[in-house]
This record gives structure tokens, sequence and C-alpha cells, in this order.
């Protein structure tokens, strides 16, 4: 069913609540995990904070260590660019079968429609996006 997962993640709580279902998933479908995090590109002037490489690296350690503790072993991966677009993208490149990843609930007003990557992801995805709240 779903043999290649690719599961976006970043530094917030949901992303980290998402990791179970995940592992559960994982398992059930005894598929092939990637883990992705996307560290959003340098605008000039830009205000929003962007974690440091490094930091990225340890998130996804973190990460992979965590599944591993579940029997899962996952392949990481660390890009740089717009949230979704590389989201989707990587998804496409690595022909995945779905896409599995947290929600703040930002999309859920008109304002943070235009902001929720989730929401974009969900549009734009060439596989099924779960979304776990």
């Amino acid at each position: 069913m779903f043999k290649t997962i690719l599961f976006p993640v970043d530094q917030s709580r949901e992303s980290q609540d998402a990791a179970e279902t995940v592992a559960k998933l994982v398992k059930f479908c005894d598929g092939r995990l990637f883990i992705l995090s996307v560290q959003v590109e340098d605008k000039a002037g830009a205000e929003e904070a962007n974690p440091a490489p490094d930091m990225i690296d340890q998130l996804l350690q973190t990460a992979k260590s965590a599944f591993a503790e579940w029997g899962i072993e996952a392949e990481t991966l660390h890009k740089e660019g717009q949230p979704a677009f590389c989201i989707c993208d990587v998804a496409d490149e690595l022909d995945a079968d779905v896409i599995v990843m947290g929600c703040r609930g930002v999309g859920l007003t008109d304002e943070g429609m235009a902001e929720s990557v989730s929401n974009r992801v969900i549009n734009l995805a060439p596989c099924p996006v779960l979304v776990v709240p």
C-alpha cells in the first residue's frame, strides 16, 4: 500500500506528535521511511528565525534515533527552499506513496490559510497527504 513514506519534520510539537502515527504506518505497511527537514531559503531582510544547518542536522538525527527505537530504519534528507514546494518536489523525486505531516492549525482561518504549509502541500502534492492534527 504505502511503501515509500515521506515525513517532513520541523521543531514544532505537532511534528513530534505525528511521529508515533508515522511509526505505526511504516510498520503496518512495511514501508520505507524518509525524514525530511527544509531550511527556509534566506531572503534579503527576512526577519523570521531560521535554524542553522547544524541544528537541522541534529533535528534529523534525533528523529532518526527515535524511529530506530521503534525498530524502523529511516533515511534523512536536508533541503533548502520554500517548505511546501520542497516537500512536494522531494515526494515526486522519491515517488512517495504518502506524505505524513503534523499540522499547527494555522490554515483554519482565512489569514492563516495562505501561510499553512500543510494546506499548500495538500494542494500541490503528487501523492496522498495524511495530516496528523
